[in-house]
This record gives C-alpha cells, sequence and structure tokens, in this order.
C-alpha cells in the first residue's frame, strides 16, 4: 500500500517573527531541560522555577500564536484544525497513559507535523497536552515539560526528509521510536535533580564536572526509565506503521481541501450585451479547480 505524498502547503507558515518567537520557545525550552548540568540548585529558586517555567511557556505560546495571525500565517481554517486535533489528542492519551509506557498520543502528533508542518507540530504539541492536562487534572510543574516535549516532536516531524509511501511510513515509524526515547530522555530531567538520596551512585550532585554528572544521569535514565520509554517507542511505532498510510492520506485530503491561505482571485465582469453575461465579479481561491 502506498501514501500519496503530494506537496502541500504548511498550515502554519514560519515567518520571520513567529520565527524568533518559536526559537525563542525552544531555547527556553533547552535551558528548563538542562539546567542541571549549568546551575546548581537553590541558584534562582529552584522551589519556584516550575511556576515561572510554565507562566513563560504560555506567554510564548501565546505570542506564537498571536504573531501567526498577525502576520497572515495561520487563518480560520489552520486554527479550526489544530483545535479538531488537539481535542483528539486530548481524547486519546487517556487510553493509554499509565500503562508499562503505552501513550497514544505521539503518533497523531507526529504525523499532522509531517503533513502540515513543523510550525503545525510544535504548536500541536503544546496544545495537545494542555488541553489533556485540564481533562484528565494532570495539573502541575511537569506539564511545561511535557509540553515542550511533545512541541519538540512535532516540530522535528515536519523538518524530517522527503520520502513516499512505504518508505514515508517507515521513515515515520523509525522517528516516532526514537521520539519515544527522546521524550522520556528529557522529561526525566525535569525531577531527577530531586528524586534520589545523594548518596545514591546516580543522583544529582551540583558542583561535579559535566562528564560525571552526564553519566550518573544516563545511568538514572537507564535504570530507572529504559522499560517505561521502550512501552512509548513500540507504540508510536507500530502505530504510525499500522494507522500511518491512511492518517496521512486523510490529513492531506484535508489539507489540499482546506487551501490554507490560498489567495483571492477576481474573474473580469463578462459584457452585460455577452449571453449569460453578469454585471458581477467572483472570486475563486485555491489554485483554481
Amino acid at each position: 500500500m502506498t501514501t500519496p505524498n503530494t506537496p502541500t502547503v504548511p498550515a502554519i507558515v514560519l515567518v520571520p517573527r513567529a520565527t524568533v518567537v518559536i526559537v525563542l520557545a525552544a531555547l527556553l525550552g533547552i535551558v528548563a531541560f538542562f539546567w542541571p548540568f549549568v546551575v546548581a540548585p537553590g541558584t534562582f529558586g529552584s522551589n519556584y522555577a516550575p511556576p515561572l517555567i510554565f507562566g513563560v511557556l504560555l506567554v510564548l505560546i501565546l505570542c506564537v500564536v498571536l504573531s501567526e495571525i498577525a502576520e497572515g500565517g495561520i487563518d480560520s481554517k489552520a486554527l479550526a484544525m489544530l483545535g479538531v486535533l488537539s481535542a483528539v489528542n486530548a481524547a486519546l492519551r487517556p487510553l493509554g497513559a499509565g500503562t508499562a509506557g503505552i501513550e497514544t498520543v505521539f503518533f497523531v502528533l507526529v504525523l499532522a507535523g509531517r503533513v502540515f508542518g513543523p510550525g503545525f507540530g510544535f504548536t500541536l504539541g503544546c496544545t495537545s497536552l494542555f488541553a489533556s492536562a485540564l481533562i484528565t487534572g494532570g495539573v502541575g510543574p511537569w506539564m511545561p515539560y511535557q509540553m515542550f516535549g511533545c512541541a519538540f516532536v512535532g516540530m522535528l516531524a515536519g523538518f524530517l526528509p522527503r520520502a513516499t509511501g512505504r518508505r514515508e511510513v517507515l521513515l515515520l515509524a523509525v522517528y516516532g521510536s526514537l521520539s519515544g526515547y527522546l521524550f522520556g530522555f528529557l522529561l526525566n530531567l525535569s525531577f531527577w535533580p530531586f528524586s534520589l538520596d545523594p548518596n545514591s551512585s546516580i543522583a544529582y550532585l551540583p558542583g561535579l564536572p559535566f562528564t560525571e554528572q552526564w553519566h550518573r544521569y544516563v545511568a538514572f535514565d537507564l535504570a530507572t526509565s529504559l522499560g517505561w520509554d521502550t512501552g512509548r517507542a513500540v507504540t508510536n511505532f507500530v502505530c504510525i506503521l499500522l494507522a500511518g498510510p491512511a492518517v496521512l492520506t486523510t490529513f492531506r485530503r484535508a489539507s489540499r481541501r482546506a487551501r490554507f491561505r490560498a489567495p483571492a482571485r477576481f474573474t473580469a465582469p463578462q459584457p452585460a450585451d455577452r449571453p449569460g453575461g453578469h454585471e458581477t465579479m467572483t472570486a475563486e481561491s485555491g489554485d483554481g479547480s
């Protein structure tokens, strides 16, 4: 079974202003994840860091959407698609979360980022996790990290190399599997400094050289999270491999019919004496079909 791979217009165009905001948000996310390697706990009041990161994250994501609207990079159809897929992911997540690492939210995120572009994938990752947290009561200091982790997964899916048919599905399945491990690796950084006895050989110890600190974290991740992350990776691989062709076809058909940001073209008025002529001006959008 082959998957059509006709070029589609990204649902959200990364215009310069939005690109700057997304880059700033990504940099904030990297700092939020990797701060244990550069900043000792207590330097900036670690007890207040999660609420601060959560507030800044929401402001940045709001800036992304507002800047896209201001620049004309996102229209009402793209917003509607974003809302629908966010609701779908929010409904899918409770079906698997909490059971041997099975996560049913990532395969839609990967496929949507692939078809609708990296800007859409980044925003969908944030809004999906935010909506699911409200539905399941999962609001807490871990939520901004989950939102950023999913945003990275969706955005990187939009930058994958071109492929067609089964090769594309296999490429996305492999990427989905790797993203399952990446998501777990990043999320563990959010609580590693506070989760273990300092006397443990895999605990975080402020002031250690980067190489030793990194060795301790890798050992911590393998010891506490490898099985869980493997469940997520296998789920992503299987879901994309089985549902990928149909979902990709559906998304691309929806993208073609939506004609995101299609320019309006006006036909010249026909002379009144011509049979069937009308002194009106009609608008056409899209590719003229």
